[in-house]
């Protein structure tokens, strides 16, 4: 496995820049094609996936993938407008499909998943197919909004509850079917019609969660809908996955509930029966995230919830988070002397930056997350904006977990080839790929953010060293301990030589 980044550049690079830099001094005109040449050529070394050594097989693999990125982008650069990165996801998803790039993507060992939320890592459709046909869901239409959710006897005090069998039947069902469906995702034909800012974008966002949560709260279905969401990774070639959650309470027909340490322990029972029905998958470590708009008092058990969870499963929580639309929550300075508190007791990995604002607090959440020592930041959308935070990230070695669907949908930027990445790419900054909420979207699994981050972030020169590189970031920069560390790196490898021999045998 390649160590990850620190600050220190490999020698032949920094004496590479030299000789760049004495062309530059000293230099004839004649030498400005050699002086050219020599910055080009540094500049692929820096970039992420320069460090990287690809041995024949892979060099044959590289040549197929990468004729097939440069004819994409090429094309895009003769027509901008079918470019597909620079289009919304939610229109582009289908056309993504066809990309012969996409399709590589799909068969490549990606390792780990590092961001992802728990209600919204499966597709909409399988909680469409799946959940809202069973038995004992109910549903209750309030001012024109649904609800669902599961019951043996509903209260009908506290709304008109039907049995949703009983509603699908009748003149009207297709029409009542749109509805659930509409209200299940951010799918829309039009994206910058239905989110013209941020704010209405988020407002979407968060609706679907409320929407979803009573229904997939219910203990049963809550344990597919997990089991669903690993085995949609798994069959998207990614072997790990550590998950937020702000571990809601679950329930069951007889009123049973299941608070925080129980329904944590639900989602490690249901990841040991994955792995053992699936040996090659690593597993799953759990980050405790609650919402970020909270009380003084909320915070102070939300850190007594992260510290007990900690102490009953050691090896299965790997740390704590706050989540929620940053610009409308509270900074992390406000919890900042408290959230100190905790020590080395519970690692923290903390979404911070992801807005388009400039020194608002929203903005200084970076400082806060690399002074708490975040071990990840999630999205750091705003990072290029802070250079010595930036400095700092670098010195810590903290990964940034960059998800660009999530970035594009939720309207933080429309066209891709802009996402402040691009930088982070080019300077080879400790950078993992992640999928945030797929589910949401009309996305499975992670090639669709591999792919937006290949072809439309990083240089139309990063090749299959980048991809390799992301690969192992997101197994070094994980909360895995040195033996699992082992173990993954070695499980990856081995998925790794199968594609690699596959491909270049398919030549």
């Amino acid at each position: 496995m390649n160590r990850p980044y620190g600050i220190i550049l490999p020698v032949a690079i920094l004496l590479l820049l030299d000789v760049a830099v004495a062309y530059a001094v000293k230099a004839p005109r004649d030498d400005y094609w050699i002086e050219r040449s020599l910055i080009l050529k540094t500049e692929q070394n820096i970039m992420i996936g320069g460090d990287v050594k690809l041995n024949y097989k892979e060099q044959l693999v590289n040549q197929t993938i990468m004729n097939m990125k440069m004819k994409e982008v090429d094309d895009g650069f003769a027509n901008p407008r079918n470019f597909l990165p620079a289009q919304n996801f939610l229109t582009a998803a289908r056309q993504i499909e066809k990309s012969e790039v996409f399709k590589i993507l799909k068969k490549l060992p990606k390792g780990a998943v590092l961001h992802s939320h728990d209600t919204a890592i499966v597709s909409w459709k399988y909680v469409y197919w799946n959940i809202t046909f069973r038995p004992n869901l109910y549903v209750c239409d309030v001012s024109g909004v649904l609800h669902l959710r599961f019951f043996d006897k509903p209260d009908m005090s506290e709304c008109e509850w039907m049995l949703l069998q009983n509603t699908r039947q009748g003149n009207r069902s297709g029409m009542f079917e749109e509805r659930i469906i509409r209200q299940l995702t951010m799918a829309t034909a039009d994206p910058v019609k239905s989110y013209p800012d941020v704010d209405t974008a988020w407002a979407k966002f968060t609706s679907i969660f409320m929407f979803i949560t009573p229904m997939l709260t219910y203990r049963p279905v809550y344990e597919d809908h997990f089991y669903q969401g690993l085995l949609e990774l798994y069959r998207d070639n990614v072997q790990y996955l550590e998950l937020r959650s702000t571990l809601p309470t679950l329930y069951d027909l007889d009123g049973k509930k299941y608070g925080p340490v129980e329904v944590a322990k639900i989602y490690k029972n249901v990841t040991d029966r994955f792995v053992r029905d699936h040996p090659d998958f690593i597993g799953m470590k759990l980050i405790y995230a609650p919402l970020r708009k909270c009380s003084d008092m909320e915070m102070e058990a939300y850190l007594a919830t992260a510290r007990q969870l900690k102490d009953e499963l050691p090896e299965f929580i790997a740390g704590f988070d706050l989540v929620g639309q940053e610009d409308k929550g509270y900074p992390l300075e406000k919890f900042a002397n408290r959230l100190r508190e905790l020590g080395d007791d519970v690692q923290l990995f903390f979404h911070a930056g992801e807005t388009n604002w400039y020194g608002t607090s929203t903005d200084q959440n970076l400082v806060d997350a690399v002074l708490l020592n975040s071990k990840r930041i999630g999205h750091g959308y705003a990072l290029l904006k802070h250079p010595k935070v930036m400095e700092l990230v670098r010195k810590k070695n903290i990964a940034i977990e960059v998800a660009p669907i999530s970035n594009q949908v939720l309207n933080l930027v429309k066209d891709l080839r802009n996402h402040p990445a691009s930088m982070l790419f080019s300077e080879n900054y400790p950078v993992v790929i992640s999928n945030d909420d797929p589910g949401l979207w009309g996305a499975r699994g992670l090639s669709y953010d591999f792919y937006e981050a290949f072809v439309g972030i990083m240089s139309r020169d990063a090749d299959l060293r980048a991809l390799k590189k992301l690969a192992s970031n997101s197994i070094a920069y994980s909360s895995l301990n040195t033996e699992e560390t082992k173990r993954a790196t070695k499980l990856w490898n081995r998925r790794w030589e199968v594609f690699i021999e596959r491909f270049s045998n398919a030549r």
